[in-house]
């Protein structure tokens, strides 16, 4: 099974479906207004870099890299298809905003997510790929439903 990861412009209604199912998701675990999933239109973003992952032709994951400063990026939109899940393709999609954040330049990588069951498996994949348990960073507030995390670019 080979995964092809791709810069996507969000324009096919394949890829508006995975978004609407990462929203989705996100508020189905997450309490009323503790949700910081980006929409499509903030997705487009010229700070933001949206990726697809493809296994077979078959749309399986997305992730983002959003510019916080010229040193800083933040992962957004981190999301594995329940059919692909431990399949590889979220590990694919991290090694992408990785790999550009090098190349970028930046000398960190921050990210927000959530708390509980359904978050443990992301929190296992940024702690086996460097990430630390962080403060809070940029326009965020620290709640019992979300954590930060960090890693720090050689």
């Amino acid at each position: 099974m080979g995964i092809d990861v791709r810069q996507d412009d969000l324009s096919s209604s394949e890829v508006h479906s995975l978004i609407s199912e990462h929203l989705s998701g996100m508020h189905s675990n997450s309490p009323p207004g503790h949700v910081n999933a980006l929409v499509i239109k903030n997705l487009q973003a010229p700070s933001v870099t949206f990726w697809t992952a493809w296994v077979d032709g078959i749309l399986s994951g997305c992730g983002a890299l959003k510019e916080l400063d010229p040193l800083t990026g933040e992962v957004k939109s981190m999301r594995t298809r329940p059919p692909f899940m431990r399949s590889g393709v979220g590990q694919a999609i991290l090694d992408e905003i990785v790999r550009t954040a090098h190349q970028r330049g930046y000398s960190r990588l921050l990210l927000e997510t959530g708390t509980g069951p359904a978050f443990e498996p992301a929190h296992r994949l940024y702690r086996r790929n460097g990430f630390e348990w962080s403060g809070v960073f940029g326009e965020y507030t620290a709640t019992d439903f979300n954590v930060f995390m960090a890693k720090v670019i050689a």
